[in-house]
Order: C-alpha cells, then structure tokens, then sequence
C-alpha cells in the first residue's frame, strides 16, 4: 500500500489506479473495508470480462446472474477520467463483486453513459454510478 500514497496539499490519500500493474479497489463488504482485484484487463481469468468496469443496464438486464455477483461499494473522495481530469467524488462508487473461477473477488466499476457535462469535461461516454450523487 506505501506505493499507492500520495500527498494532495497537506493530506495524504490512496491512489487506485487500473492502469497499475496489479490493479485493485478499496472496498466495503459485510461492513468491513477489504481490497479486491480490479477487473480482468490483465486476463487473469479466462471466464470473465477483460474489463474493469460493467454497465448497470448489464446488471438490471440479468447479464451477471448466476455468477455470484453481490453488489458493493467502492470508498472513493476522486476520481481520474483518461484524460486526466479528476473531478470530486462525495461518497463513493458503485461496484459489482464477482468471483472468478478460483473463488477470488473480482470488482468491476459500475458505470452508465455519461451525462452532458461528465463527457463534455472528461471525453469519456461512461461515466461511474455514484452513490447519492450525479454529475
């Protein structure tokens, strides 16, 4: 975790970033704060997704029944867009927990398309669904 500290002004934070060698979430589960595997997009798992993220249309759609999938929430205080805009994060994401065919968890970002504004500041046409917040 030392690797992941950075100073922003005069307070320390944990970055999480999916581009990393071995990205991985902060998450909460059962009440407890653990740290899951980021996605498939170093194809560690032959049965899931290369991805990081899922659509929530997938989700309300059925696309993950039957997986083991649980929902959970990522704590997060930022965001980082591709293009390199960070932009402020109230309370945290929304994820989906998933376990691959060993039995690890695997987290994937919820998003949904991007509003107006979140694609006109950051280029991107997803966006991350937010807890009890829009942007």
């Amino acid at each position: 975790m030392d690797r992941r500290l950075y100073r922003r002004g005069d307070q320390e934070e944990y970055r999480f970033l999916f581009r990393d060698r071995s990205p991985c979430l902060p998450i909460w589960r059962d009440g407890q704060l653990q740290i899951a595997r980021w996605g498939n997009g170093r194809g560690q798992s032959r049965i899931l997704p290369r991805t990081g993220w899922t659509w929530q249309q997938t989700i309300r759609d059925g696309g993950w029944r039957g997986s083991g999938a649980i929902p959970v929430e990522i704590p997060a205080s930022f965001g980082l867009e591709r293009r390199g805009v960070w932009y402020l994060i109230e309370t945290g994401i929304r994820g989906l927990l998933v376990p691959d065919e060993r039995g690890w968890a695997v987290c994937y970002m919820i998003c949904e398309p991007a509003s107006h504004y979140y694609k006109t500041m950051t280029g991107s046409d997803r966006m991350p669904v937010l807890i009890d917040q829009r942007i």
